[in-house]
């Protein structure tokens, strides 16, 4: 599924069943660059690339140095179309009951002055905006406090039957295909998080910056037993929302449920720990859905794990990638792309066999 939001404020409009949601907001990276600017460029390009290597340096010392072991495999695919998901990383083990995921605003954040959104049709031979374009959902207020305001969204059409109830604050509501939260400050709502409850699809974001005022989802993750129908899922029977602990509880279509609280959220990094009930066999407990075409076109173009007892991260392009036992996991872009430029780097971490609190 992919939408559009409309002037930046959640209004979603466009759907198709091959990726999941990447929201998207109308400002412009002109291109192509003018001739006299090459020059302008190959400095700026110099200087992405070293804050790229030293935003990798800063994500290296912030391993856990503790925790599971665990299962990281990639099945990706490649492909020429910008608006499929094709990135697929999967995270396994019998033995977690409790991890960590954070986004985090890339490297180059404090040098961009202009984002980058757009769909990019180019080589999509089976899908195009207009066969991607749906009717405008119905959006309705759930629940609205001091601190945060939760959307509700309702599609006339869905990509897979899904009859996933939604509880806010012990309220029970039905049909709701996109959930979406928004965190006040000052004058505005700032949408951070929105929840898939019929596939189970998230997306996180860091507040924005300042200087940018609005920032772009990228990549998306499941939480839960990851299962296949046409591509990854996590089936659900309740997706539930305290919004005073700010903390989500799913409950599993196979029984069990998770918890998924925020912990920490700024203009830095958005955090959540993740909590299961019953450890899962078999399948992933978490997977990790993106795109790349090339390393200019991505919204994930680079993974670094730090394997179990090693003394350095393993770096790597993330289609190059494929096995590893890590105990921490990132995955992010050291170079602006001109696809979703502000979408934030992932993190997945403390990996821990007791459900208890990571932090």
């Amino acid at each position: 599924m992919r939408h559009q939001q409309a002037a930046c404020k959640g209004q979603s409009s466009k759907l198709d069943a091959s990726a999941a949601a990447r929201y998207q907001c109308p400002t412009a990276w002109p291109h192509p660059y003018p001739k006299q600017r090459l020059s302008m460029m190959r400095t700026i390009f110099s200087i992405f690339l070293a804050l790229g290597f030293l935003g990798t340096a800063a994500m290296a010392s912030a391993a856990t140095l503790d925790g599971l072991a665990i299962d990281v495999t990639n099945t990706s695919e490649p492909v020429l179309c910008a608006e499929k998901d094709n990135i697929a990383i999967n995270f396994a083990s019998p033995e977690v009951r409790h991890f960590s995921i954070e986004a985090v605003h890339p490297a180059y954040m404090g040098t961009l002055r202009q984002d980058r959104w757009e769909p990019d049709w180019t080589a999509c031979e089976d899908i195009s905006e207009a066969t991607s374009t749906k009717p405008h959902p119905t959006m309705s207020t759930l629940y609205e406090d001091d601190n945060v305001r939760i959307i509700g969204l309702s599609f006339t059409e869905f990509w897979r039957p899904s009859d996933v109830t939604v509880t806010i604050g012990g309220k029970v509501e039905r049909n709701i295909h996109l959930l979406q939260l928004l965190k006040k400050r000052g004058d505005k709502a700032e949408e951070v998080l929105v929840i898939y409850p019929g596939d189970g699809y998230w997306r996180i974001k860091p507040l924005a910056p300042e200087h940018l005022g609005w920032t772009a989802y990228g990549s998306s993750f499941l939480v839960g037993p990851v299962e296949f129908d046409q591509r990854p899922v996590v089936n659900l029977k309740d997706v539930a929302f305290d919004p005073k602990a700010m903390n989500f509880t799913l409950t599993l279509a196979k029984g069990g449920k998770a918890g998924v609280k925020i912990t920490a959220l700024d203009e830095e990094r958005l955090a959540l720990d993740v909590s299961l009930d019953q450890a899962v066999s078999g399948v992933p407990f978490a997977a990790l859905r993106s795109m790349y075409v090339t390393e200019f076109n991505a919204d994930v173009a680079r993974i670094a794990v730090r394997e179990s007892n090693a003394k350095s991260w393993r770096e790597e392009m993330i289609m190059n990638f494929r096995d590893a036992k890590a105990t921490d996991a990132w995955m992010g872009r050291l170079l602006p792309s001109r696809h979703n430029t502000s979408a934030p780097d992932m993190m997945f971490n403390r990996f821990r066999a007791q459900p208890g609190a990571s932090r």
